[in-house]
């Protein structure tokens, strides 16, 4: 898996949102530089967790489509029994 890359104001969001719960939950203020770097280890610490999810929960839904598609293929079919 590569680096998780963030534009600047992707980054910034998630900055003011990890800021904002701190401060409404827990009651403390955080630097920026401080929710970054928090926002960085959880990234490298946690985030395979939550790619590997996001992939398994893809993997689900190309099995139900793919057996959707099996299903619409088969009603196409004609019938071969020719009655005399």
């Amino acid at each position: 898996m590569s680096e998780i890359k963030l534009s600047k104001d992707e980054k910034e969001l998630i900055i003011y949102k990890v800021k904002a719960y701190f401060s409404r939950e827990l009651d403390q203020d955080l630097g920026g530089f401080d929710a970054e770097f928090l926002i960085d280890f959880f990234s490298i610490e946690v985030g395979a967790y939550f790619y590997n999810q996001g992939l398994n929960d893809a993997q689900v839904l190309f099995r139900e489509k793919t057996d959707e598609i099996g299903y619409l293929v088969q009603e196409l079919e004609k019938p071969t029994d020719y009655q005399k």
